[in-house]
């Protein structure tokens, strides 16, 4: 992976953190997710027009990852429902680049080596490493969280090894991720209106803004990725976008209240270590 990829996905991740406090902050976290889901597809819509359909061949991914995605969003937002962001954050987020990597090198030969495969594996020892301050008792404390957490991570794995390989068969990852992201959002917005239509118009009219700010971050943060895994390994791209954790932690101490900790810098040494594993 190029220095500019690598910056680039960095950024993304950078992004991806922003966005997922946004939705920690509301209210209502399926109104709060499907607000942000929104808004990042009527910002992608206008550029449908600069875009032809993607080919054939990439369609399956599209709608393999559209589905799978409504099952991210809802237990994404389910998992924030129940545990505090620095702890549901690191189980879920920890867990995705080690089944992204097992299922890419037994199933897709990514070009990864050794030192790859090893800065991944500490990368996402570190992450997961969070889930256990304050003891086992923490964890047990919430058990929802954690199966939600769960749920979450294979869903990563699942549209990540999607887009990535969608991506690869389009036109190009543009055009791929302008379709994803429009795409995206009807089926969580056909879902909150038959269920929640007036509750969702009240956030509308009340949060418009942050769902507008959380589409702009979401859509900026997949557009990269997405891009990032047509022109380098996807277990590596996925590894590098959960450094977002160290921007998660800093956006849960400033604005959330939440404490750093002794084991919050042993998690970012072993992320950073990773990263110097995958010589990044």
């Amino acid at each position: 992976m190029s220095i500019a990829v690598a910056l680039a996905v960095l950024f993304a991740a950078l992004c991806h953190a922003a966005w997922n406090a946004i939705v920690r902050l509301g209210g209502d976290k399926i109104l709060s997710v499907t607000l942000v889901v929104a808004g990042a597809g009527v910002l992608a819509f206008p550029l449908l027009f600069l875009f032809a359909l993607p080919p054939r061949a990439a369609w399956p991914y599209l709608i393999v990852s559209v589905v799978i995605h409504v099952g991210y969003n809802t237990a994404l937002a389910m998992s924030y429902h129940h545990g505090e962001l620095t702890k549901v954050y690191p189980l879920l987020r920890g867990s995705a680049p080690l089944t992204t990597l097992v299922v890419s090198l037994i199933l897709l030969n990514e070009a990864v080596d050794a030192g790859e495969i090893a800065g991944i594996v500490v990368l996402a020892v570190g992450i997961m490493a969070l889930t256990l301050e304050g003891g086992w008792r923490v964890l047990v404390a919430s058990p929802q969280a954690i199966l939600y957490a769960a749920a979450t991570s294979l869903c990563i794995t699942g549209y990540t090894l999607a887009d990535g390989l969608g991506a690869r068969l389009a036109d190009s990852a543009h055009q791929y991720a302008a379709w994803f992201f429009v795409l995206d959002m009807l089926p969580m917005l056909a879902g909150v209106l038959l269920v929640k239509r007036r509750a969702f118009a009240a956030a509308i009219g009340a949060d418009w803004r942050a769902g507008l700010a959380g589409g702009a971050l979401s859509l900026v943060a997949y557009w990269i990725a997405i891009w990032a895994m047509t022109v380098a390994p996807i277990p590596l791209v996925a590894a590098l976008r959960e450094t977002s954790i160290l921007f998660a932690l800093f956006i849960g101490s400033v604005w959330l209240g939440e404490k750093v900790t002794p084991i919050r810098a042993l998690s970012i040494a072993l992320v950073l270590a990773g990263l110097a594993l995958m010589r990044l």
